[in-house]
């Protein structure tokens, strides 16, 4: 197996290369996903690489933040993706399946370079780039950059440092490590308005997040048995206030403040019907392996996954999981 030295240097080789590169991250993307896929597209393009990103939501709509991020044109719809890229990247992509459509541009690209962070990374690419000790994927592609040569531009800088900053929780996670606040302040030294991207990041919600909050905190139940702590959200909900889904990324971290459970949950219904689920531990629990056993994936204290059945039961077969390590779907 190629070490991470090696893996960086053959990824390196090939996008230095590369005239043409296809960059893809997950569906519903966010800053970590979105930032590493352009903050490698403006070190390709400033060597005189073509380059387009794109992702599977269908039609295609870029989070709000989205706009404190160089995009440009760079970032295409589904359709105008390439169909057989001859060197395709994936950027935070823990399972093939978050490629949606993208996964048949993956499948017959020549060279398939697979970048990623997450513990539960199922394993594709023809070279592979994945850390699960790293904070971010964007802390691997500021590996890549170097190793591709050339120094990083100021568009780079600031892709990287959304996704360093919000995948650390604005580095207060554990994987926050000595080289990760390095590279921060190696970013910090371009010309971007930090405090106004993290304003964007985080202090950007409309109105009707402060309704859903206020239904979903009303909700919140506290299992202190099972070290648990979670609460609900349905499609009623988000259509009664007038929100969306992605209003209320924040809830996860209102309800974790908590210090009477190791464990928040929050079920967050969806347009089908099915129910998203978000966990994460203050430290005790391994929840990557709890939402594998779901078909889910993430990190050992930031995980999640999708259940096909109601509030009360996703909770029941979830504190079955974390208490009892049997996950029985």
């Amino acid at each position: 197996m190629a070490t991470q030295t090696e893996g960086l240097d053959r990824a390196a080789a090939v996008l230095r290369d590369a005239t043409e590169v296809a960059i893809a991250c997950h569906v519903n993307p966010d800053a970590d996903a979105l930032g590493s896929s352009l903050g490698l597209a403006h070190h390709l393009i400033a060597r005189g690489t073509r380059v387009v990103v794109g992702f599977p939501n269908d039609p295609l709509e870029l989070p709000d933040w989205a706009a404190a991020l160089p995009v440009g044109d760079l970032v295409v719809p589904v359709d105008r993706f390439p169909q057989a890229p001859a060197v395709m990247v994936t950027c935070d992509c823990a399972a093939f399946d978050r490629l949606g459509v993208l996964g048949a541009a993956a499948d017959a690209a020549g060279e398939l370079i697979w970048i990623d962070h997450h513990r539960s990374n199922d394993g594709r690419g023809t070279i592979r780039l994945v850390d699960p000790d790293a904070s971010s994927t964007c802390e691997i592609v500021a590996r890549l950059l170097d190793a591709i040569g050339g120094e990083f531009s100021d568009e780079s800088a600031v892709c990287l440092y959304a996704g360093l900053v919000t995948d650390t929780g604005r580095f207060q996670y554990e994987a926050a490590t000595p080289e990760t606040l390095r590279l921060a302040a190696r970013l910090r030294e371009h010309p971007f308005d930090h405090a106004h991207l993290s304003q964007i990041l985080y202090e950007n919600n409309r109105a009707p997040y402060l309704d859903v909050l206020g239904v979903a905190m009303a909700r919140a139940e506290l299992d202190a048995a099972a070290g648990l702590v979670w609460t609900y959200v349905l499609w009623s909900d988000f259509e009664r206030a007038g929100a969306e889904p992605g209003d209320v990324d924040d809830l996860i971290d209102v309800l974790r403040a908590t210090r009477d459970a190791d464990t928040a949950a929050i079920v967050k219904q969806q347009p089908d019907g099915r129910f998203k689920v978000s966990v994460r531990s203050r430290g005790a629990r391994d929840l990557s392996a709890v939402a594998a056993a779901f078909g889910g994936g993430g990190h050992r204290l930031a995980a999640g996954y999708t259940s096909e059945v109601g509030p009360a039961e996703t909770i029941r077969r979830l504190r079955a999981a974390v208490t009892d390590g049997a996950a029985a779907r």
